[in-house]
């Protein structure tokens, strides 16, 4: 799934590392998520947007306290948790042929703390992209070569269990999900596609009461949250 964008990678989102897992997360390990699904440990509840867009934002909050027993769990458009790490935001940015570039920007993130992230294509620039965090640029202008108008927008929780048979656990709320439908803008509503559900994880669709719309006369912005159960 991390490779389903273009062969390159650009995420935003919240971090927390292992070492906070409990003997009992690990003889659970075998009945949840992480590394029942074939993709080397990797374990997913999300979407990806029924539509090609330049970008996606959302405003993520973790909800209860991460418990990573090995590897990591995120939230993203980019969000993680790491071990012996206390949860941060962060940007991710992986190139053919390269090593993938972590980048800290906000460390120590409370539950309940909300964070506004963004990946959008940068208006006049093809291929060109920026994260963007609380509504400022948060990274240079990043090439992703052959991106553009190629990409289905994900917004989703993972879990990595490092290579062992642990049940990592973790609570993210995405509101406001929204997808550019143009370089630089153009932000509309998030329509969920394919549904990423691995065994012991849920995702929940929230109700919009409450939630502001993009504009007067847009319809309310996606909102669900991604939890293991």
């Amino acid at each position: 799934m991390r490779r389903l964008l273009f062969g390159t990678l650009l995420v935003l989102g919240l971090a927390a590392l292992a070492g906070l897992g409990s003997a009992r997360a690990q003889a659970e390990g075998v009945g949840c998520g992480a590394g029942t699904n074939g993709s080397n440990g990797y374990a997913y509840a999300g979407h990806q947007s029924t539509s090609i867009a330049h970008g996606i934002r959302a405003t993520i909050t973790p909800t209860a306290s991460a418990s990573v027993a090995a590897g990591h769990v995120a939230g993203w458009v980019g969000v993680a948790s790491i071990p012996d790490t206390p949860a941060m935001v962060y940007a991710e940015i992986t190139r053919p042929g390269r090593d993938p570039q972590f980048i800290p920007l906000v460390q120590n993130v409370r539950v309940g703390e909300s964070h506004k992230v963004a990946v959008l294509e940068i208006a006049g620039r093809s291929n060109w992209w920026r994260v963007w965090l609380d509504g400022k640029p948060a990274t240079d202008p990043i090439l992703l070569a052959g991106s553009t108008n190629r990409w289905r927008p994900i917004a989703t929780g993972e879990s990595w269990n490092g290579g062992e048979s642990v049940c990592n656990r973790f609570a993210f709320r995405f509101e406001g999900v929204a997808v550019a439908g143009s370089a630089g803008g153009a932000w509309q509503p998030f329509t969920p596609g394919y549904l990423f559900q691995d065994r012991g994880f849920g995702v929940k669709q929230l109700s919009p009461s409450g939630a502001r719309s993009l504009s007067a006369t847009a319809p309310t912005p996606y909102a669900f949250e991604a939890s293991s159960v």
